[in-house]
């Protein structure tokens, strides 16, 4: 691993607003650190506050005794009429994902001469620099806390400052301050409005080297202390009451953190031979020139993706925002966007060596099984599972829903929230996870499609009614609503065939191909593509099942590369290019890939903290770019089968030569190093498997460039050398 490296992103001056803080978390608790010298904001995140809407008594409709006739609808084209019947109240959203509140620190006025704030992705630390003075936080992955350390920054007035951008005025907020022998404690209970009963309380425990501590209404005063030491925990009141604060020095807590979080961050390096002047530079300066700047933004983009998805995942996995926001009204709630967004976010977790993410997005699955039981029950009737659009992480009751989207009606969310889970069990070998978790999960959704695919065509092929394709309507239709759609299509077929379920999987009918030769978003005549549109759930087959790929289905992979070619970016959604980027590199489509990453870089995604926006122009404080783009760097790199390795199989000219170490692949072998030069079209690689296996290794994804087969050995590392002629 490179560790002499720099692995983090600086600023040379505090933070403008909260979408630029720097961020820590440790996968419940977030921290983003404005970095101010006098009046300084860290506002305080819990991955599972929610600001309660009716939503956490919400169901998914009970519609059991519907189905048949709204089959009978779509298939007469009158979904839309049939639909609406199921539409009784105003879409209701998920309960929003709001801050807790902020710690305020006011400190003496100073000079704010050789100022630098810094995030090292190494540490988890977030640190800010001036006039000989310091102050760094970090949330422990340990002891589940956030920890704030002052260093020779004189005399500190501490506060806790709910007023946050759009913190509803009718919260009931209580804060106390105590002091005693060991310290003084700030204390602020939150309770929601009306009899709901929910709310949370926020703890800050200080402690104080030197000096004195005095405790004066609700807040706390340190006077000439060496140093002060802030320990804070968050308790969401539908959950148990934590455990006490450790009793730990600093020095402890930090070491007990680092042995968590350093061995995980540093699996996986990448090394694009950037100039070290341009890796000395502040993120912001990358980001106003990203083509000068290319391989040195690249790498930073890349670092800062992996932190944020580490340190966003664990108690549950990353939200729309990560685990972060500083904002009472988080754009689509805050929630956790399944249809799209999360399996992007997550979609580097196996290759990229971050099995906590994957842990994370099991935990999260497993609690929600029940209530995917009851939607499978509630909406039609049938056993086994169907997983909401949204959620807040809490409940899995598919309740958001309208006629424009009619998401209770995504039958593929099953299938589609396990597939990184598949993916974990392929890399890792995972074996308790695949044994109590995802096959039992896996039969279950299959259940549902058994019971489903009752309906069959005049050519004896089942018709998978109703169908929906998020999140898009086919042209001229009064719905979106419609028959085999090529997602919900390679789900069933998937599912089935990997559950046993061969001849039914069979019946299925086969994609189809559009007037203009590309794969139809549905497999149903009647249905008319509409390109215009962010998602590309129709290529799932592509990706991220790899049912269809150039070197085993080359005909349809050139179908999905003609539609691939001629979606739309509609409104340029972070999520529309990376998805693109992502299908590209499986279709060994290296510039299609190369224009996506261009549309990001240069589309003004990325703020200074290097998180990202949804839109373009630093609109809507959003994680899908931070954290897809480093699966989308990957997979231009690196794809695998469990019996097969694709080498470089659509390297953009962003990435001409470069080294990466620790990638995973799904036949349970590291590529331990893998380095590469386009022009002179020569890989370097070293491969360690897990088990003693037999791999084919291919370089990119011609079907007429034959493979190398290896007889690899466990634990021993096999060299390998391919340039145009596959000399090994």
């Amino acid at each position: 691993m490179n560790a002499q490296r720099p692995r983090g992103s600086w600023e040379p001056a505090p933070a403008a607003r909260w979408e630029d803080t720097f961020l820590t978390g440790n996968g419940t608790h977030g921290a983003m650190v404005h970095g101010r010298t006098r009046d300084e904001l860290i506002v305080v995140n819990h991955h599972l506050l929610l600001r309660p809407n009716g939503g956490e008594h919400a169901l998914a409709p009970d519609l059991a005794g519907q189905l048949e006739d709204l089959r009978d609808a779509v298939l007469t084209g009158r979904a839309r009429e049939a639909v609406a019947r199921h539409v009784t109240a105003p879409l209701q959203w998920v309960r929003p994902f709001h801050p807790a509140l902020a710690l305020r620190l006011r400190r003496p006025a100073t000079p704010a001469d050789d100022y630098r704030r810094e995030v090292d992705h190494r540490t988890g630390v977030v640190a800010t620099r001036w006039d000989g003075r310091r102050a760094e936080t970090f949330a422990s992955r340990a002891d589940d806390l956030l920890v704030h350390r002052e260093v020779r920054t004189g005399d500190v007035e501490l506060t806790h400052h709910w007023q946050l951008d759009g913190a509803p005025a009718d919260l009931a907020v209580r804060t106390r301050a105590t002091a005693g022998p060991g310290g003084a404690v700030l204390r602020t209970d939150v309770r929601h409005p009306g009899d709901s009963g929910f709310g949370y309380t926020c703890w800050t425990h200080v402690r104080a080297t030197g000096g004195t501590l005095r405790a004066e209404g609700e807040a706390v005063r340190a006077e000439g202390c060496a140093e002060v030491l802030l320990l804070t925990r968050v308790h969401p009141w539908e959950d148990p009451p934590p455990p006490a604060l450790p009793d730990r020095p600093y020095p402890e807590l930090l070491e007990r953190h680092l042995a968590r979080h350093t061995p995980a961050y540093d699996r996986v390096d990448l090394d694009l031979g950037a100039p070290e002047e341009h890796r000395a530079l502040p993120g912001s300066a990358l980001l106003a020139d990203p083509a000068k700047h290319r391989s040195a933004l690249l790498e930073r983009l890349f670092d800062a993706g992996r932190y944020h998805l580490l340190s966003s995942a664990g108690v549950l996995p990353p939200r729309l925002t990560g685990l972060w926001t500083g904002s009472w009204d988080t754009a689509w709630s805050g929630a956790l966007t399944c249809d799209a967004n999360l399996n992007l976010q997550v979609s580097s977790a196996a290759a990229a060596a971050l099995p906590e993410v994957s842990h994370a997005h099991a935990a999260f699955v497993a609690r929600q099984l029940d209530h995917w039981r009851s939607n499978a029950r509630r909406l039609f009737g049938l056993p086994g599972l169907v997983a909401p659009a949204h959620t807040d992480g809490r409940s899995g009751h598919a309740y958001h829903y309208s006629e424009d989207y009619p998401l209770h009606l995504w039958t593929a969310g099953a299938h589609w929230l396990l597939q990184p889970l598949l993916d974990h069990v392929d890399t890792t070998g995972d074996t308790a996870t695949d044994r109590q978790l995802v096959r039992p999960a896996l039969a279950e959704t299959a259940d549902f499609y058994r019971a489903f695919l009752t309906r069959t065509g005049p050519d004896g092929r089942l018709q998978y009614v109703p169908s929906y394709s998020p999140e898009n309507t086919p042209l001229g239709a009064d719905s979106p609503v419609s028959v085999n759609a090529a997602m919900d299509l390679a789900a069933a077929r998937h599912t089935l065939t990997a559950t046993g379920h061969h001849r039914l999987a069979d019946r299925l009918p086969p994609y189809r191909l559009n007037s203009e030769g590309a794969l139809a978003e549905w497999a149903w005549p009647a249905a008319v593509d509409n390109q215009q549109h962010r998602h590309l759930s129709h290529l799932h087959p592509v990706w991220p099942l790899g049912e269809i790929n150039p070197l085993d289905t080359p005909d349809l992979a050139a179908a999905a590369h003609r539609a691939l070619h001629l979606r739309g970016s509609e409104n340029h959604s972070a999520h529309g290019h990376l998805h693109r980027a992502l299908i590209a590199a499986r279709l060994g489509d290296a510039d299609l890939l190369g224009e996506a990453l261009d549309a990001v870089l240069h589309g003004r995604f990325f703020h200074p903290s290097l998180m990202s926006s949804h839109y373009p122009r630093l609109d809507v404080y959003n994680a899908d770019a931070a954290h897809t783009l480093p699966g989308v760097l990957i997979e231009a790199l690196l794809h695998s089968t469990p019996d097969r390795i694709v080498l470089l199989p659509a390297p953009p000219a962003h990435l001409p030569r470069g080294t990466v170490r620790g990638l995973r692949t799904r036949c349970r072998t590291t590529l331990t190093t893998l380095s590469w030069d386009t022009a002179e079209n020569r890989i370097d690689a070293v491969l360690t498997a897990d088990t003693d296996r037999t791999v084919t290794v291919h370089h990119g994804t011609d079907p007429g460039r034959p493979p190398l087969r290896l007889d690899l050995r466990a634990g021993h590392p096999t060299p390998l050398h391919l340039d145009h002629h596959h000399r090994s």
